[in-house]
């Protein structure tokens, strides 16, 4: 039988997606019987603001063995329990799209959401933040990796906030300690089988050629090999996410740090504030229809005042997303989509292609199916978020700005026109398998931007009104009692980092 194994994979571009991957790639797939080279250059760089993430990281840490204590002092993280939205309502207003469960499992087939729903249209308390673990300790400043003692309580949910630059550089530390190859260099041409069209070597300048069987494309917005050499075309959703430019600016630690991102609305888009251990990250997205560069720099720097560490950086980039897999090339982060940051999604498509690339990993014959597969599940992924960011937009009280009476007054896809109708009609959304963001997090978003539900699933009726009123009432002590005993965010760091 004809050996078609892939024996020689090459992933052009650095920074995290290059190094996640090539960190996978060596711990799964490993270097005994193929070889891994990642190329990239200094001289390029990387965008490096992902700072922030959402649970399933833990999973890719566990897939590579890695100790999380180290890993959180390596790359000054902290935890992460949810998001706070200041501002997006209206001016003044604030709620928390929290990790974790809503409640609790009831065992019955209907959400907990609708028995709150229904508690809440009989006069019941309508701050949901309550009735979860995660946000009640975010907003004491607690945390710990809280396991269940009892079978009816989950565990803490939890993400990391984390100096994006150092987890790469982290990454590529285990890479090469397991026979992954750096090469450094720009790559100035790309030659192709002229049958086939695959991908068969990247040039770097100085002439040294770099043959492959299999190539990644991780080259970031240049989408050097997925874009330029083989031409998979670019879908623009700039008509719903505004959004085309970020400044980046790290500021002094201010205080202990918060288990939780915040992202303020502000006049021509939306500011970050992730607090690490040794600095605060901070950024403002915005659309420079409504605001230029140069003037969203200087918001910036003037809310930071004096507590600035460096010069603002200004980024650019389009909403929108191309075909991940052609031939024999697979693109993973940026080179393949961009999605703002506004739910830390970044890290996770990165991981998530990561893991079905692990999962349908092909041989040299890269069959039609597998990247049908591939493609047609990552198609499905992008425009979930997208929906979901859209939403946080459109719903919008604000018109104090051009920016925002745009969006509160544009149209949305047809996929979240449905679900908004659905929540705003009985409470859930029917978020799909594939969707990163489930019932629970519709709720919390759309719920915080003010959409009451009408009603709620009829069978949440099916519960008594003193049933209904006992377990709401022993669900919320079970939760008070659990953050209560948490320590503070910053004693558990203290604790691992041994300050």
């Amino acid at each position: 039988m004809q050996d078609r194994a892939i024996r020689s994979i090459v992933i052009v571009g650095g920074g995290t997606a290059g190094w996640m991957a090539a960190a996978a790639l060596a711990k799964v797939a490993g270097t005994q019987n193929r070889s891994i080279t990642l190329v990239e250059s200094e001289e390029i760089g990387t965008v490096g603001v992902g700072e922030a993430t959402i649970p399933p990281i833990t999973i890719f840490n566990r897939l590579l063995g890695i100790d999380e204590d180290e890993f959180v002092r390596e790359t000054q993280a902290t935890f992460k329990l949810g998001i706070e939205f200041v501002d997006w309502l209206r001016v003044g207003h604030r709620y928390f799209h929290h990790f974790g469960l809503f409640g609790a499992d009831l065992k019955d087939g209907v959400s907990f959401a609708h028995y709150w729903l229904r508690w809440v249209g009989q006069g019941g308390n309508p701050d949901n933040l309550r009735f979860s673990s995660e946000a009640e300790a975010a907003r004491m400043g607690k945390f710990a990796r809280a396991r269940t003692k009892r079978g009816d309580t989950p565990n803490i949910n939890y993400a990391f906030q984390f100096d994006a630059a150092r987890y790469a550089a982290f990454l590529r530390r285990f890479a090469e300690k397991r026979g992954v190859e750096r090469v450094e260099g720009k790559v100035v041409d790309v030659q192709q089988n002229g049958e086939s069209g695959h991908i068969e070597s990247v040039e770097l300048a100085g002439g040294k050629r770099i043959e492959g069987d299999f190539f990644i494309d991780c080259s970031g917005f240049r989408a050097l090999l997925i874009g330029k050499t083989l031409g998979c075309p670019f879908d623009d959703w700039s008509q719903w996410l505004l959004a085309n430019g970020a400044v980046a600016m790290p500021s002094r630690r201010d205080g202990d740090p918060e288990p939780f991102t915040r992202v303020t609305a502000v006049e021509s888009g939306w500011q970050w504030h992730i607090p690490l251990q040794h600095r605060t990250g901070n950024g403002y997205v915005f659309c420079d229809r409504f605001i230029t560069p140069d003037d969203a720099a200087a918001k910036l720097a003037g809310r930071l005042g004096d507590t600035a560490l460096a010069d603002p950086r200004i980024l650019r980039f389009t909403a929108g997303q191309r075909r991940s897999w052609e031939k024999n090339c697979l693109a993973i982060g940026l080179s393949c989509g961009f999605l703002e940051p506004l739910e830390s999604t970044s890290i996770h498509l990165i991981q998530v292609a990561i893991s079905k690339l692990l999962d349908l990993f092909p041989d040299r014959d890269f069959h039609p199916a597998i990247l049908d597969r591939f493609n047609k599940e990552m198609d499905l992924l992008y425009v979930s978020i997208r929906d979901f960011l859209i939403a946080h937009y459109k719903l919008t009280e604000r018109e104090d700005t051009p920016f925002w009476r745009y969006c509160k007054h544009m149209d949305v896809p047809d996929s979240l026109a449905t679900k908004l109708h659905l929540f705003e009609t009985r409470g859930e959304v029917l978020a799909a398998d594939h969707d990163i963001f489930r019932e629970i997090s519709w709720f919390a978003v759309l719920y915080g931007q003010g959409v009451v539900p009408k009603g709620y699933h009829p069978l949440a009726d099916a519960m008594s009104d003193d049933d209904l009123s006992l377990t709401l009432s022993q669900i919320r002590a079970a939760i008070r009692e659990r953050v209560d005993s948490l320590p503070s965010h910053a004693q558990f760091l203290d604790s691992i980092v041994g300050r």
